[in-house]
């Protein structure tokens, strides 16, 4: 019999959690001998003088520059002047504050910074032939590392897609080098995140477990981290609240985040990742929101090629006696009971909206790594059912 082969490099990323993580930070940055750090947040991070007294205070005479204009979406203008703020404050590190947006604004200004070259020679794109490629960027990066408000799974993650906001396109820039050196899950952060923004995030994560255990790659390192994580979400996303008393819920879904973030490095996307990432933008509801909305027709159409990976999906939901075809009513019920709207029209998506998605989709990293690889006709098919 014949065994597949899988390459598996897990990142070299150290984390730290709990009760007083933030107060190692100093001792972190002696260790990785940094001393000229910018920090990369955004304007109601920047805003909480609770936070930026703890993080400054850490950060004592390193603190060279503050970046406070992250968006939603990262904007290439905004990762520009990121990118020129670590060079002109000649910046030997980087620390994000918050969430996806925060550490994908810091990891593409990084790559900005070192390559000196514009977004679009560095990004993802079609070749001469047609061929998805990502450009090989060679010089050294700056040391990333995050201080975590929400879950996300861009701690983990090499990539940084921004968006352009005149043509809407999403831009995917891929370096290894990249990748955050060093997380911290504190409580004291984990708690400035109102609990809707958890929440959707937390979706995102959800979908990525989901997406990735449907991999037709046979790589049980991957499935083991995304299997935990989804574990994870499912027990503590119904517990995150706004009353507080939920910290180690915050904590648990970071951590989730985390693991799935690792896991779908190795196992792949879904076609749900890939459409959101063109939806999200059109939407009225977060990225997360509509990629798990999508969740349950995507798992549909994959059904006959993932039958066997959708009933261990089922099993970590603790749901006995399964066929595979319960994963898409099994889902929708999870996201119904996490108040998730069913249709893509409830969360502001027209129905003119949804051609566009498809062009955006065919031409987003994500959709080369799917099970079961669609043409346009099906995702038409999938969003038109969402819809």
């Amino acid at each position: 019999m014949s065994v597949p082969f899988v390459r598996y490099s897990p990142p070299a990323t150290r984390a730290l959690w709990g009760d007083g993580a933030l107060s190692e930070l100093s001792r972190e940055l002696d260790r990785m001998d940094l001393r000229r750090i910018v920090m990369v947040c955004s304007r109601s991070v920047a805003a909480r003088d609770d936070v930026m007294a703890i993080v400054e205070g850490q950060l004592g005479a390193r603190l060279v520059g503050t970046f406070t204009g992250v968006r939603e979406h990262s904007p290439v203008p905004q990762v520009q002047a990121a990118a020129e703020l670590l060079q002109t404050t000649e910046a030997d590190g980087v620390v994000a504050i918050g969430g996806g947006s925060a550490v994908v604004t810091a990891r593409a200004a990084t790559i900005l910074s070192a390559e000196g070259r514009g977004v679009r020679e560095l990004a993802t794109h079609r070749d001469a032939t047609g061929r998805m490629v990502s450009p090989r960027l060679n010089a050294p990066k700056l040391p990333n590392i995050v201080l975590a408000t929400t879950p996300t799974t861009a701690y983990a993650k090499a990539g940084a897609a921004v968006r352009d906001p005149e043509t809407r396109e999403r831009l995917a820039l891929f370096d290894p080098k990249a990748r955050a050196q060093l997380v911290v899950f504190d409580p004291a952060l984990a708690a400035t995140a109102p609990s809707r923004l958890v929440s959707s995030a937390s979706l995102n994560v959800l979908s990525m477990a989901i997406d990735g255990m449907q991999s037709v790659a046979d790589n049980p390192l991957a499935e083991a981290l995304l299997a935990q994580g989804l574990r994870e979400v499912i027990d503590h996303l119904p517990v995150v609240k706004d009353e507080g008393e939920d910290d180690l819920a915050r904590i648990r879904l970071m951590l989730a985040a985390l693991l799935i973030g690792q896991g779908s490095d190795s196992a792949g996307a879904g076609i749900a990742q890939a459409l959101s990432h063109a939806l999200g933008p059109m939407s009225d509801a977060a990225n997360g929101t509509v990629e798990a909305m999508l969740l349950p027709h995507t798992a549909t159409f994959n059904t006959d090629v993932t039958g066997a990976s959708q009933r261990r999906i089922a099993d970590v939901f603790a749901v006995d006696g399964q066929s595979p075809e319960s994963l898409p009513a099994l889902t929708a019920r999870f996201l119904r009971s996490a108040g998730v709207p069913d249709r893509l029209r409830d969360v502001g998506i027209a129905r003119d909206d949804l051609a566009v998605a498809v062009d955006h989709a065919f031409e987003d990293w994500s959709l080369t790594r799917v099970p079961k690889r669609p043409d346009r006709a099906d995702l038409v098919g999938i969003l038109d059912a969402a819809w």
